[in-house]
């Protein structure tokens, strides 16, 4: 007689007992273990989406310039479940750096202990959403010193936009703002700790040059361009919470 182990595919236990068959008479498991997030669970499923690792995947794939299609492909599953797992991590994302040191305007106490930013870089990068007469700007800063993102919004090359992400930046106590000649940054930014100039900008230029290389989205020359601002915002999205601000995007 030859038996075979059979672990639980979410935390590996062997605390394993059959759980009956699902309707294509493939055999189901329940996991004992009470830390276990999942309990039942197969290791043989008709449709790929529901393979363990699946959807980790998808996201993945997503942060490194792969389009729906080209997910769809690889993985074997369907366009509509790659939209629908990108479109669930959008209430999980965060827009501010939660790792940099932030302070109540109210009282100006420390609220929250991290890294110390003094200064900083801003800049806003071009994209599209369809076509090219719907554009889509995503408008960031970075750490002057690291290099970090800091904070980020999507929206139009407008004055409001920035002031939406003015509001984002107050919490860190920025004492010095470098960015170029747009005009919204004149508008709104105290001339006494605003300094105009490529000089102080690099650090940010090549961040926006690392952003165009991960996904094609933003890419200035190419033919995958996302169709939803939704997804359009998502993506990047994920990619800054993961490769910036350190979120585990598999657990949001």
């Amino acid at each position: 007689m030859c038996l075979t182990q059979v672990l639980c595919t979410t935390c590996g236990s062997n605390q394993v007992r059959p759980f009956g068959y699902s309707t294509h008479d493939v055999p189901r498991y329940y996991c004992c273990n009470d830390k276990c997030e999942i309990k039942t669970f197969m290791l043989e499923y008709r449709y790929k989406a529901c393979e363990p690792g699946v959807k980790e995947k998808i996201i993945d794939m997503a942060i490194n310039g792969s389009g729906i299609r080209d997910t769809s492909k690889v993985l074997g599953i369907s366009k509509t479940t790659v939209i629908k797992t990108l479109k669930k991590k959008k209430s999980g994302l965060v827009k501010v750096n939660p790792n940099i040191q932030t302070i109540d305007l109210k009282s100006d106490a420390i609220i929250h202990v991290g890294l110390v930013c003094q200064e900083a870089e801003l800049d806003e990068q071009w994209s599209y959403v369809h076509d090219k007469s719907n554009q889509r700007w995503l408008w960031y800063a970075v750490d002057h010193a690291t290099n970090t993102v800091l904070a980020y919004v999507f929206g139009k090359r407008k004055d409001e936009v920035f002031k939406e992400l003015k509001t984002l930046l107050k919490p860190f106590g920025i004492n010095k703002f470098y960015t170029d000649d747009w005009g919204a940054y004149e508008r709104h930014l105290d001339e006494n700790m605003h300094i105009i100039g490529k000089a102080n900008t690099q650090k940010i230029e090549r961040k926006n040059l690392n952003f165009r290389t991960w996904i094609k989205r933003l890419a200035r020359k190419t033919i995958c361009f996302s169709k939803l601002e939704k997804m359009h915002d998502i993506v990047i999205g994920l990619l800054i919470n993961k490769v910036e601000f350190g979120v585990n995007i598999h657990a949001i």
